[in-house]
């Protein structure tokens, strides 16, 4: 059975999270790899529906990512998770766990300044936020605590979203955990 493993995308809102994972699972599919995507909106909306945004519910709704991605590693599957997940210490929870269950567990910082999140902002919550609508938002009164040693970074400014899905793929190659191309 091959190795099961967990890529977990972490990042400001508007980072780029959803948009690269969106690019490497149907690339991953095509090597043959079975992946599922656990985006954080579309968790919040079945898996964790009725939770808020204090940080006991946000460590609550993380939790249960990693739990499902941890199943599905274990079981030799890939999960790709795209969540802001902001704390550091419940990342590191679901890293133990995922590794503890002979998972790999690849952190993936979407390294990308604030600045051009709130530019890439669509759904117009940074303003919202700025202006006091929106409570406990990641970034502007609720901290966000990057990864001290992410796997990969991938910069956001610096690359396409095609470069850094890429540069994602070049590094699972590397560590023999896909074929290649």
């Amino acid at each position: 059975m091959a190795q099961g493993f967990v890529l977990w995308f972490t990042g400001l809102s508007g980072s780029g999270k959803t948009t690269i994972a969106d690019l490497v699972a149907p690339a991953l599919r095509k090597r043959s790899v079975k992946i599922e995507v656990l985006d954080g909106d579309v968790v919040r909306t079945n898996l964790s529906k009725g939770l808020g945004f204090s940080k006991e519910d946000r460590d609550t709704n993380i939790l249960r990512v990693g739990f499902v991605a941890n199943l599905m590693a274990r079981n030799g599957l890939a999960a790709c998770c795209a969540c802001i997940s902001p704390y550091k210490a419940i990342r590191d929870a679901v890293r133990k766990q995922v590794e503890g269950d002979g998972g790999r567990f690849i952190e993936i910082f979407m390294d990308t300044p604030i600045e051009e999140c709130m530019k890439r902002d669509t759904k117009g919550l940074y303003k919202k936020a700025l202006a006091g609508q929106i409570k406990q938002f990641t970034g502007v009164d609720d901290p966000y605590e990057a990864p001290e040693n992410p796997e990969v970074i991938l910069k956001t400014c610096e690359a396409t979203p095609e470069e850094s899905a890429e540069q994602l793929l070049a590094y699972l190659e590397n560590e023999g955990l896909i074929s290649k191309a």
